[in-house]
């Protein structure tokens, strides 16, 4: 098991493998289809300080924050997949989330030294280990918008790094 804090380093993000299991600690944000291209966006046009979001080192978790908690939903969704690359250029280290994506994504991740990491849909283990959860950027998408966690000991497996899936 290998203890990760964020943000997360260069040399961290360089030194896992595929099949890794990981513990996360520290600050993520969320993100699923209705609000990572908005980020994007902001990033394109230069305006994501002013959401107060700081992707360097960052984790993004593809969930959203209802009542009834949070769990992973899938990556390879189109507006998903497609956030992985201008995300990782703007800082993202870690992306978080569930299911296969593509050897393009793959290889866009091994491009900017950033991985991807299921993890288990076990909603009530992952509230018990969020200890803080703040919305940070629009509002109006409700459960879906985009909010900062502070997490203490999430677990994952990394499913892609170097340019290397688990998927294939």
């Amino acid at each position: 098991m290998i203890d990760l804090t964020t943000p997360l380093t260069e040399e961290s993000i360089a030194s896992l493998h595929v099949g890794d299991v990981v513990t996360l600690t520290g600050y993520i944000y969320t993100g699923r289809d209705a609000v990572l291209p908005r980020i994007v966006n902001a990033i394109h046009h230069g305006t994501l300080a002013s959401l107060n979001i700081n992707l360097h080192g960052a984790v993004i978790f593809h969930t959203a924050v209802s009542p009834a908690g949070i769990g992973p939903t899938s990556s390879n969704k189109v507006e998903i997949e497609q956030s992985f690359a201008p995300l990782s250029q703007a800082g993202v280290k870690m992306h978080l989330g569930k299911g296969a994506i593509s050897k393009e994504t793959v290889l866009s991740l091994k491009a900017c030294n950033a991985v991807f990491a299921v993890i288990p849909p076990v909603t009530a283990l992952l509230n018990s280990r969020t200890e803080e959860q703040s919305l940070v950027a629009f509002p109006e998408l409700g459960m879906e918008a985009c909010y900062k966690l502070k997490i203490n000991k999430f677990q994952a497996i990394i499913a892609a790094a170097h340019g290397e899936s688990i998927y294939e």
